[in-house]
């Protein structure tokens, strides 16, 4: 099945179910699947009187918005390639990204306006900027979307196009072991098999409504929060913003939470908090009324919600259980970007708090390099494995062993074949967030400072923290930068600065200035497990 193939079968079942709800000027407002299917539409038009080749690239570089799904679907639907990037990056991450996949269109909103000047004069494939949202927008090389969308003229754009399965729909970035993030190759067949797959291991309603937190530049939020919901016939509620998120669910009253454990960990906690303030909470939890607690619970988070997906990071067992036993279950799956990202997840009827699940349906586990305790790296393969990486051929090949897509976690499995994941074989750190931050980019940017002599990346977490990770970075000035007065806070503000060209979570928590170099491999690497952050 292609992507456009999922929209049209889920247009012709549910026409007139609510596909989207969102704020403007602070009013909902909503579209079903047949509005949304005519703005593709409308969307497709205008794509297509771009000039683009099939298998060219168009960037979305926006915040979750309803756009955000009608101009990917526009851009799939067409045959052309996708490349969602994370709204908050910084200009040298974005040229990056934009210059690799050499985008020929970039959807973007109105914040990063100001540095498209710059971008374009050293980005010569990007031949069409399109400013979506509200933004004073100043010089004809910029596009309104609304108004180029309406003015462009019926091509039947998306009815002559026909995308076939293998090929292309989306170039999604990650975090590797080398300075540079890759370019995961995703197709249609990708995406619609993890679809399928996420379908047949949870239950979805067509009466189902899906609140959307997670960026939908990330391959969770995407598979789950977007094309499993546009498949079953499910609505999406997005939030108006993170800080309106607690009167956003209350009022939306969705049944379906996706999220990562930080997001769960500060819902549990204004849950215990309320308790704790209120006289009738202090008394129903003295006196264990546990069916009165999970109804007080529920309505808080709007009354209807049925299930928690959680993902993106390890997430805290005990805060699995504890959910639980307020009645809202929390399912724990796992899965990378490179696989479009779904392998495992806890089924509802029998999870198991401290695993990830067993394989979804059509993918395959299997440990390699296993030790004595059956430990061993986590591979993969199933159709919604990743075809490799864009223009990275070495790459792709480390990536797999005979035939297996390495996922570079450890792990183990079970008698009844549920994953535990152990650690990480690569040294990406992962935040509470979600979001995997490559240590040797951090180490790069530190790099650029010319009081810095050395650095290094680390993973920690606090002593009261069980999962998440927070950056740290140990660095060696130069003998020169050490000299002179004041030089810790020389360095300290020097790194400031170089540092600030990086999205804020990549931003390091602690910094530690070491005098000695790094103990090193014979071909001068730095021997990365014998150094781990100061308390």
């Amino acid at each position: 099945m292609t992507l456009r193939e999922l929209l049209d079968q889920a247009v012709q079942t549910y026409a007139g179910h609510g596909a989207l709800r969102f704020k403007v000027g602070g009013e909902w407002r909503s579209r079903n699947f047949s509005e949304l299917l005519a703005r593709i539409h409308c969307t497709a038009d205008f794509i297509g009187g771009l000039g683009l080749e099939p298998g060219e690239r168009v960037a979305l570089l926006l915040p979750n918005c309803p756009e955000w799904a009608e101009i990917f679907f526009g851009i799939t639907c067409l045959g052309l390639v996708a490349v969602p990037m994370d709204a908050k990056l910084r200009e040298q991450e974005i040229e990056f990204i934009l210059r690799d996949s050499g985008a020929r269109v970039l959807f973007c909103g109105p914040a990063l306006l100001p540095l498209l000047p710059g971008l374009r004069a050293r980005l010569p494939a990007l031949r069409t900027v399109v400013a979506v949202g509200a933004g004073k927008i100043s010089g004809a090389e910029v596009l309104h979307y609304q108004q180029a969308v309406a003015a462009a003229p019926a091509l039947g754009a998306y009815e002559r196009s026909h995308p076939q399965t293998d090929d292309l729909a989306a170039l999604l970035y990650t975090s590797g072991t080398t300075s540079d993030p890759k370019g995961a190759e995703l197709t249609h067949g990708n995406f619609t098999s993890n679809v399928v797959a996420t379908r047949q291991t949870i239950v979805i309603r067509d009466t189902d409504d899906f609140l959307l937190v997670l960026p939908l530049h990330h391959a969770l939020a995407l598979t789950a929060n977007l094309l499993v919901p546009v498949a079953s016939g499910s609505a999406i509620t997005f939030v108006e913003s993170i800080r309106s998120f607690g009167d956003d669910m209350r009022t939306a009253q969705p049944t379906v939470l996706i999220g990562v454990p930080l997001l769960f960990e500060k819902m549990y906690r204004r849950v215990q908090e309320k308790l704790q303030a209120s006289l009738p909470g202090r008394l129903l939890l003295k006196l264990g009324w546990l069916g009165l607690v999970r109804r007080r619970v529920l309505e808080g988070f709007g009354g209807k919600l049925r299930v928690m997906i959680t993902g993106g990071a390890p997430c805290d067992a005990e805060l699995l259980r504890a959910f639980t036993r307020l009645g809202i279950p929390v399912l724990e799956g796992y899965g990378l970007t490179e696989t479009a990202p779904v392998l495992t997840l806890n089924p509802l009827e029998r999870p198991k708090p401290g695993s990830v699940g067993p394989a979804v349906k059509g993918v395959e586990l299997r440990l390699f390099d296993i030790n004595a305790e059956g430990v061993g790296e986590v591979g993969a393969r199933g159709p919604n494995v990743m075809r490799g990486y864009y223009k990275q051929p070495a790459a792709t090949a480390a990536a797999f062993r005979e035939g297996w897509f390495l996922t570079g976690d450890l792990g183990r499995l079970d008698s009844e074949g549920y994953l535990v994941i152990t650690g990480r074989k690569k040294c990406l750190i992962v935040n509470r967030e979600g979001k995997n931050i490559n240590p040797e980019e951090v180490e790069a940017q530190a790099l650029k400072s010319p009081l810095i002599k050395e650095a290094l990346a680390l993973g920690y977490r606090e002593a009261d923290e069980r999962v998440g990770e927070h950056v740290g970075l140990i660095v060696v000035p130069t003998d020169e930068a050490l000299a002179k007065a004041d030089a810790e806070q020389r360095i300290r503000t020097d790194l400031k600065r170089v540092l600030h060209a990086i999205a804020d979570y990549k931003h390091p928590r602690h910094i530690v200035i070491r005098r000695e170099e790094f103990e090193k491999t014979s071909t001068a690497k730095i021997k990365r497990f014998r150094y781990t952050m100061p308390g």
